[in-house]
C-alpha cells in the first residue's frame, strides 16, 4: 500500500512539473501587479520619517547635556531612549532595537564652554540606507537648533564636530539593503501566488473531479502540489542569493544554513498560504487576485523592505505583525549585513514556524475530497 501511495504521489508530482513548465502562471504578474502597486503606492504609504528610535549615550549628565538631550524628547522625529554606556546602546542597535546613537562624552560640556571641539559621536544604522541619512540629517539640525538657542547666552559659536559612524552598511549602499528583501519578494510569488492559482486551474479545467474519482487521497494531492513549488521556491531562493553575492556584491556576513533554514520555514508558510487561497477560490483569475492582495502587496508594503515600519501609523504597525514576510525580510537583512544576530534571528523564526503550521493546517483541513 505505501509503495503504491508512492508511485500515486511520483506520478501526481510528475504533472505538475509538466504543468509548470507549460504553464507559467507568473506572466499575469506583469499585467496585474504594477496597477494594483499605483492604487497602493498613492493612498497607503507614507515616506515620512517620524518617530525614530534613537539611543542617547550621556556619559557625565549635566545641565549642558541636558538642555542638548531635552531637544530631541521635543523633535517629532525621534524617541529617544536613554542608555548608560556606548556599549549597551550598541547592542540595542545590533538588535534593531534603535536606528542611531547620540554619544556624548564625559568631557562634552567642559569643550563646549571652551573653543575647540566637543565631542558629539553619531553612529547611524545603514542597514537602510536612505533612512540613514534621514536619521543623519535630523540629528544634524537638532544640533543646529540648540546651537541657535545657545547663542543668545554664549558670545561665541561653540565648534562641536559630529564624528559620523554606519553600522552594518558602511558604505550606505540602498541596493545592499533593498535586494535582501526583493529575495524575500521572489519567494513570496513563488510560493504563494503562483501556489495559489494550481488546485484553482484543477476546478477550472475539470482535472479536479477526474482526479477524486480515483484512488488518489487528498493528501497526496497536496503534496504533489506542495512538494515541486518548495523545490521551485528553494532554487530561486538559491539563484538569488547566489546573484546577490557574485553579482551584485551584497556582502553576506551570516551562516548559509542559517539563511537555509529560515527561507525553508517561510517557504513553507507561503505555500500554505496559496494552498489555502487555492483551495477556497476555484476561479483562476479569483484566486491570482485575492493572492496578489492577501500576500504580495502586503510583503512588498507592509514587510519593511521599503518603508520602514516605526515609520506607519501604529494601527498599520499592528497589521504588519500577521504579515510573514515582515519577519524573512528582518531575517535576510540581519543575515546579510550584521551577521547572525540570533535576538533577531530566533524570534522571526518562530513567528515563520508557527505560521507555516497555521496556514497548512487550514489548507489541510479545506481540502475535502468531495465536490461540493
Amino acid at each position: 500500500m505505501k509503495s503504491a501511495a508512492l508511485l500515486r504521489l511520483i506520478g501526481l508530482m510528475r504533472k505538475e512539473f509538466l504543468q509548470i513548465g507549460r504553464d507559467p502562471s507568473a506572466l499575469a504578474v506583469a499585467f496585474i501587479l504594477p496597477a494594483v502597486l499605483l492604487l497602493i503606492f498613492g493612498y497607503g504609504v507614507s515616506l515620512d520619517a517620524r518617530n525614530v528610535p534613537l539611543a542617547l549615550v550621556v556619559e557625565q549628565p549635566d545641565a549642558l547635556t541636558a538642555s542638548f538631550t531635552s531637544q530631541f524628547s521635543h523633535s517629532p522625529y525621534f524617541r529617544p531612549r536613554y542608555y548608560l554606556t556606548i556599549q549597551a546602546a550598541e547592542r540595542a542597535m545590533a538588535a534593531r532595537e534603535v536606528n542611531g546613537i547620540v554619544w556624548l562624552r564625559s568631557d562634552f560640556s567642559r569643550r563646549a564652554l571652551s573653543p575647540g571641539a566637543a565631542p558629539i559621536g553619531l553612529i547611524v544604522n545603514g542597514v537602510d540606507a536612505n533612512n540613514a541619512r534621514i536619521v543623519e540629517g535630523y540629528v544634524q539640525q537638532v544640533w543646529a537648533q540648540w546651537l541657535t538657542t545657545r547663542l543668545g547666552t554664549r558670545p561665541y559659536l561653540p565648534n562641536i564636530a559630529l564624528e559620523p559612524r554606519v553600522r552594518f552598511n558602511p558604505a550606505v549602499i540602498s541596493r545592499d539593503y533593498l535586494i535582501p528583501g526583493l529575495i524575500a519578494m521572489i519567494m513570496t510569488l513563488t510560493g504563494a501566488l503562483l501556489t495559489a492559482l494550481v488546485i484553482a486551474r484543477e476546478w477550472e479545467r475539470g482535472t479536479m473531479e477526474a482526479l477524486m474519482v480515483t484512488r488518489v487521497q487528498m493528501r497526496e494531492i497536496l503534496l504533489a502540489k506542495l512538494i515541486p513549488y518548495f523545490l521551485l521556491g528553494m532554487g530561486g531562493m538559491a539563484v538569488s542569493v547566489g546573484l546577490a553575492v557574485l553579482l551584485f556584491g551584497v556582502p553576506l556576513h551570516g551562516s548559509l544554513l542559517v539563511l537555509a533554514a529560515t527561507s525553508t520555514l517561510f517557504m513553507l508558510a507561503a505555500l500554505g498560504m496559496g494552498l489555502l487561497i487555492s483551495g477556497i477560490a476555484r476561479n483562476q483569475f479569483v484566486a491570482g487576485q485575492i493572492a496578489i492582495i492577501t500576500t504580495f502587496l502586503p510583503a512588498f508594503i507592509l514587510s519593511g523592505f521599503v518603508f520602514d515600519i516605526n515609520s506607519m501609523p501604529r494601527a498599520v504597525q499592528l497589521i504588519t505583525h500577521i504579515v510573514a514576510a515582515r519577519y524573512f525580510v528582518s531575517i535576510l537583512q540581519s543575515v546579510f549585513l550584521a551577521g547572525d544576530i540570533w535576538s533577531v534571528i530566533l524570534p522571526n523564526a518562530v513567528a515563520l514556524a508557527a505560521m507555516a503550521v497555521i496556514f497548512l493546517s487550514l489548507a489541510r483541513a479545506n481540502a475535502r475530497k468531495r465536490l461540493d
